[in-house]
C-alpha cells in the first residue's frame, strides 16, 4: 500500500500519479462473474456491433471501479474516498487480440475543502477518447 497522504502535502493544482491499466476480455470473464453483469455485449462482439457498439465494451461500472482505485492508491486509503460520480462519456472497447485496452487516469487537486477533504477531478481516457465525463471524487485525507 502506498504511504498516505496527508491533507497538509496537498494543494490546489496537486497532481496524481497517472495510472494505466490493461483491461484484456479475460478481464471481462471476470468482472462478469464478480458483478452477476453477463450482458452479451460484454463478450459477444457480432451482438455489440448489431446493436450499434463498435465491439465488445467494457462494464461501466469496472471503468469507473478502476478509476476510483487510482484515487485511492494515491491517497493510500480506500476508505478515504467519501464522495466520487462519473458520467459515462464514451465506451471502453476491448479488442480480442490478446492485448486488449489500455485505460488512463489522471488526476488533479481541484479544490481544497475543510476538514482535510479535497476534491480531485480525474481524466480518463482509452485509445486517446475520454470515456468518463465529470469524474470527481472527494478524499479525506489525514
Amino acid at each position: 500500500m502506498a504511504a498516505v497522504v496527508r491533507s497538509a502535502d496537498v494543494e490546489v493544482g496537486t497532481e496524481l500519479p497517472e495510472q494505466v491499466t490493461p483491461v484484456t476480455r479475460a478481464d471481462l470473464v471476470r468482472y462478469a462473474g464478480a458483478s452477476g453483469d453477463f450482458n452479451v455485449i460484454h463478450w459477444n462482439e457480432r451482438v455489440a456491433t448489431e446493436v450499434g457498439l463498435p465491439g465488445v465494451i467494457a462494464h461501466g461500472m469496472l471503468t469507473a471501479g478502476l478509476a476510483a482505485r487510482a484515487v485511492t492508491a494515491w491517497a493510500g486509503d480506500p476508505g478515504a474516498l467519501v464522495e466520487y460520480s462519473v458520467r459515462f462519456s464514451r465506451p471502453v472497447v476491448v479488442p480480442d487480440d490478446g492485448v486488449g485496452a489500455e485505460l488512463v487516469v489522471r488526476g488533479r487537486v481541484a479544490a481544497v475543502l475543510e476538514d482535510g477533504r479535497v476534491r480531485v477531478d480525474l481524466t480518463v481516457t482509452s485509445g486517446g477518447e475520454k470515456v468518463l465525463s465529470l469524474a470527481r471524487a472527494v478524499v479525506a485525507l489525514s
